[in-house]
């Protein structure tokens, strides 16, 4: 079949865990590796957050180039600086008409197609911000954008408005805590009964926004957060029993994925409060008399009033002794070094866009074992209560993520890929699929390795491995990284101190808040 004649829909599991799928709890997935292929060491980027790793989804490339820099950031381009949230999609859509369509800074999968004359849908059940995000120039190509909730977030609205004649009204957002079934129910049903049958888009993005909403108020193992997972595992069984008598013979490859995984929030720490006690006036967004504006979230994301690197040092220096503070990273001094002493430079992790803080931080992460039996546990700063899940760091729990495929571009028969692979991979795979040319700003390769073509049958990247180190008193940070050919993927990062190293114990899985890779 030739490339231009290929579709493909992407199946999203928002904070689904590799190891958390099985002939039980995820008997359709487990189906589609049966006939199709398994990453089995795919990761995500950082900050492993949504609303990071989707612009990476959709862009092929880390937030150094698409400059989502996280779920919250601050515009210091603004006068005076400005406080985004991403979740808030109408904030989105303004900022982009104000930059001239620069809210991402390099061109997204939806604005390739349509140059090419091809057409794209998203149905996600996400946050009205992070549906936005899969492509936010819908409404400039007539192209669809359903949300499983919010009205705002759709485009157009005949569209919208036959998808409500025959499923119903856009379901309500459940009580807190409770699973989201009929988000995902009516999108599904939605793809299935109109968005196919009707427009045949070439590239569909299907994205389920649990398990990760469960895990957050639940807990990653818990009984209603595997309910979720369960019933979102049903729903792309729908889609399997359509691409099975239907789709697969038009020629849709399926992709079914994971944006980041998840960890448990074991300890409670108050950022804030620690700086307040180092003698700084931090807040949670710019205003008269902060300092330094502590973004809310996992993530830890610094931005300073005055970044001269005087107080960049400063600021480095007050939280590495702190119990909570895990790897940091500051702009680059040189190839491996951040500007403050003790942190390594941004770039590593591939954040280095104008919008990123001057600091950049993840909780200190282990390898303890929750009450679920999963491992990964870590220091948070939010209001809930321990033992929910978590991520935005770089524990290798955080960073893995689901990545299976299935269809006649594909190496199949239940194939398992070990090399290293990640999110930014996704959109230049799919280009190649549909016989279009990736753009050059694209971070992420071709998986020559379970494509199916005369290109990639000989495909046998070489893989290395490299660690980087950085420390400050009896501070000492580790970040892990793995590359196959000129690309660089993120394996794990921790910190701790050095007396730990000092005893032989610093391979041990959680003697410096990391561990193996997963």
């Amino acid at each position: 079949m030739k490339p231009g004649s290929r579709k493909v829909v992407v199946v999203s599991f928002d904070g689904l865990r590799p190891d958390l799928i099985d002939r039980v709890l995820t008997p359709n997935i487990c189906r589609l590796q049966d006939v199709g292929a398994t990453l089995a060491r795919h990761r995500t980027g950082y900050p492993s957050e949504t609303r990071v790793a989707f612009p990476s989804l959709v862009t092929g490339a880390t937030a150094s180039r698409h400059g989502m820099v996280g779920n919250k950031y601050v515009d210091r381009l603004a006068t005076p600086h400005r406080y985004v949230d991403t979740a808030d999609a109408v904030l989105l859509d303004r900022l982009n008409r104000e930059s001239a369509g620069r809210l991402m800074t390099t061109p997204t999968l939806g604005e390739i197609l349509a140059t090419a004359g091809r057409s794209m849908a998203v149905l996600a059940s996400n946050t009205a911000g992070t549906t936005r995000l899969f492509h936010h120039k819908a409404e400039d190509f007539g192209h669809i954008r359903l949300s499983g909730h919010f009205r705002e977030a759709c485009t157009p609205a005949d569209v919208l408005a036959a998808a409500e004649a025959q499923f119903g009204r856009l379901p309500p957002v459940p009580p807190r805590g409770e699973p989201d079934f009929e988000a995902q129910d009516f999108l599904t049903s939605a793809f299935l009964g109109l968005i196919w049958p009707r427009f045949a888009p070439d590239l569909t993005i299907l994205s389920f926004g649990e398990p990760d909403t469960s895990s957050h108020l639940n807990g990653t193992g818990a009984p209603k957060t595997r309910e979720i997972i369960a019933f979102c595992d049903r729903q792309l069984g729908r889609l399997i029993d359509w691409w099975e008598g239907e789709g697969r013979d038009a020629g849709v490859q399926i992709m079914v994925m994971s944006d980041h995984g998840h960890i448990t929030a074991h300890t409670r720490a108050s950022v804030v409060g620690d700086l307040g006690r180092a003698g700084y006036s931090p807040g949670v967004a710019p205003g008269i008399g902060v300092d330094v504006v502590v973004v809310p979230g996992q993530v830890g994301s610094l931005y300073l009033t005055d970044p001269d690197p005087s107080q960049v040092t400063r600021l480095v220096e007050s939280i590495v002794g702190l119990p909570w503070c895990g790897p940091v990273f500051t702009r680059p001094r040189n190839e491996v070094e951040g500007i403050a002493r003790g942190s390594l430079g941004m770039h590593l992790v591939f954040a280095d866009h104008d919008r990123a803080p001057d600091v950049y931080f993840a909780f200190r992460a282990d390898d303890t074992v929750d009450p679920f039996g999963l491992i990964g546990g870590t220091f948070y700063d939010n209001d809930r209560r321990a033992g929910l899940g978590v991520h935005g760091g770089l524990h290798p729990k955080e960073l893995a993520t689901v990545g299976v495929v299935a269809g006649s571009s594909f190496r199949g028969a239940g194939f398992v890929s070990s090399t290293p692979s990640g999110i930014c991979d996704l959109a230049p795979t799919i280009l190649r699929i549909l016989g279009i040319a990736p753009p050059a700003g694209m971070t992420g390769r071709v998986l020559a390795e379970i494509v199916d073509d005369e290109s990639s049958a000989d495909a046998s990247p070489a893989v290395r491995s490299e660690q980087v180190t950085a420390g400050l008193g009896d501070y000492e940070q580790v970040l892990r990284r793995v590359a196959v050919g000129p690309t660089i993927y993120l394996d794990g990062g921790w910190a701790g101190v050095k007396a730990t190293r000092d005893r032989g114990l610093s391979d041990a899985p959680g003697a410096r808040g990391g561990g193996t890779a997963a």
